[in-house]
């Protein structure tokens, strides 16, 4: 599995149509698209996936007037339930054989293990693999499909991944694999992904709809150095989890063998929603082959966020989004998108 910086062919979003996603809020949200479509078509191709051709023809005017470049946009006629690109779009691995150098991996989507409308969602990487002439893998243990979201694990690309307890080893809470241990993990991230350093996790950040996905938590920002959220405020509820989580990183090693490099990203000002605490995080950045797409909140930590970034993209422009109406759906950027690596 590549890293997220090196370089992609493309970029997959789902336009999104389900409006329970965002109560109240779905009016402005294909605009916020628009404007995260004119950024990535500034350095790679984008893929969208649309319900059918009246959903294209809406993605259309939109993308019009958001003055993206259309020649580099593609649509797929694929439909799905939500449209969290990162869990359940196609998810892409490079192949070891000649006669496949890239595939499609095929986990089973099941709804986070809490959301029954998950059935179109869960078809769309086989249809993507049909559409692309690609081959389709789909992973099994001990004889069962594997159940993981891509937005639960992070990796550099080098056979270091990190994830979380919360996410994937809570008995009780949003089970995806009732039973599996960090050694049927691992096993799983080895055969597959090409991991052989697993770096666990304790319990991602409050609000969290997934129960505990790392990419609003931690995220590898190069072969040795990840970047972490953490919160100043001793009496949030988040200040402890995120503490201890850093603590475990800093005393982590890479795939080498070499101790893993680790800078602090704040935590914006939390964020309600009818008394819902909603999983607002500048963690949830999206890297694309030419910039860095960053969820803002209208926070004075905004640009604190903006610029640690930019010093460890310095080859990239680090760009903030607008995301108070886009994290009402309980994700932002990095979940809401998917990279196609290059074979270049």
């Amino acid at each position: 599995m590549p890293a997220e910086w090196e370089t992609h062919e493309a970029t997959w979003i789902g336009w999104p149509s389900n409006r329970t996603d965002w109560p109240g809020k779905f009016s402005p949200i294909p605009w916020v698209y628009g404007e995260i479509a004119r950024k990535i078509t500034l350095g790679e191709q984008l893929r969208i996936l649309v319900q059918d051709a009246t959903h294209q023809k809406r993605a259309l005017s939109i993308l019009r007037n958001a003055h993206v470049d259309l020649a580099a946009v593609e649509f797929f006629h694929i439909p799905s339930d939500r449209g969290w690109t990162r869990d359940s779009g196609p998810m892409f691995v490079r192949g070891n054989k000649k006669k496949s150098p890239l595939s499609i991996i095929d986990f089973r989507f099941n709804g986070w293990a809490k959301y029954s409308d998950h059935k179109k969602d869960n078809a769309v990487p086989a249809k993507a693999a049909k559409a692309l002439g690609l081959e389709r893998i789909v992973p099994t243990y001990k004889g069962k499909e594997i159940v993981l979201e891509w937005g639960a694990i992070d990796v550099n690309g080098q056979g270091t991944l990190i994830t979380t307890e919360e996410c994937l080893l809570h008995p009780s809470v949003q089970v995806r694999n009732p039973g599996f241990t960090r050694e049927d993990y691992e096993e799983i991230f080895a055969a597959y992904l090409g991991i052989n350093n697993t770096i666990w996790l304790k319990n991602g950040i409050a609000g969290d709809d997934t129960h505990g996905h790392v990419d609003d938590l931690c995220r590898f920002v190069s072969p040795d150095t990840v970047v972490i959220v953490q919160e100043k405020d001793r009496t949030e509820v988040n200040y402890r989890p995120l503490k201890e989580n850093k603590e475990l990183l800093e005393s982590a090693d890479l795939e080498n063998g070499k101790r893993l490099q680790v800078v602090s990203l704040p935590m914006p000002s939390p964020l309600y929603f009818q008394n819902q605490r909603l999983p607002a995080s500048y963690a949830n950045f999206y890297i694309t082959n030419t910039a860095v797409l960053v969820p803002t909140f209208n926070d004075p930590k905004d640009h604190h966020a903006l610029g640690i970034l930019s010093e460890l993209f310095p080859e990239r422009m680090v760009t903030g989004i607008h995301a108070v109406d886009l994290v009402l759906g309980l994700g932002t950027l990095h979940c809401l998108t998917q990279q196609q690596p290059s074979l270049v």
